[in-house]
């Protein structure tokens, strides 16, 4: 794999192809990545709702209305969407469920190990609630990695994408029922096939320079 390569080569895809489609094995590799996305002290505050039918596209293109209407053609015509959702907090059934599911996949040696693992990770827990008072924004950082990580795999698979926060969170989480849940909506990715009428998918890339950006130390 040439990470240069699948970098220069992505980009934000303004119009998809409606008749092509994701194929199956492709979208498991798919909610692979998302199931497995790092985590800070494996929190995990997430759910992912992936729509492929035009019933679920249709669901999140009420999110995309008024000033945001501009994307609900990507919305309805791409492959598949993923609406990349934050847990409003991390409730003690979150909490529990995580380590029971640790301690299930073997993570453990010893009943001590378990403990210390359950005490590090409330404890940032509890330093962004009850401390930084930032507990939401937290969240969100860990959908975020896996925002960015899902951009990469896409174009790794070379399947088109376009990254979107231009939508009225409130109208999406309604049509999505999300407050009943305990989450809220954080990003939407569609997924799929560039239509010929893409007007990004031949204009150059454009970055700033290397030097400008990075510094060796």
């Amino acid at each position: 794999m040439n990470i240069t390569e699948i970098a220069e080569r992505r980009y934000t895809t303004k119009a998809f192809d409606s008749t092509l489609k994701i194929p199956g094995s492709e979208v498991e590799q798919i909610k692979s990545l998302l199931r497995n996305a790092p985590s800070s002290v494996n929190s995990q505050p997430w759910h992912f709702f992936i729509a492929s039918t035009q019933e679920g596209k249709s669901l999140v293109a009420e999110g995309m209305h008024g000033f945001y209407a501009y994307n609900q053609p990507k919305v309805l015509n791409a492959s598949h969407v993923i609406v990349l959702c934050a847990k409003n907090t991390l409730d003690e059934e979150h909490l529990n469920a995580v380590i029971q599911q640790e301690a299930s996949d073997g993570r453990f040696s010893t009943p001590e190990a378990r403990t210390n693992q359950d005490k590090s990770r409330r404890h940032y827990v509890n330093l962004h609630r009850n401390q930084q008072m930032d507990e939401r924004e937290w969240t969100e950082k860990q959908v975020y990695l896996t925002f960015g990580a899902l951009l990469f795999a896409a174009a790794a698979l070379k399947i088109d994408a376009c990254a979107m926060e231009g939508f009225d969170a409130v109208a999406l989480d309604q049509a999505l029922g999300l407050v009943a849940k305990g989450l809220h909506s954080v990003a939407v990715i569609a997924l799929g096939y560039r239509s010929t009428e893409d007007f990004n998918a031949n204009l150059p890339k454009s970055r700033l320079l290397a030097h400008s950006v990075i510094s060796e130390i």
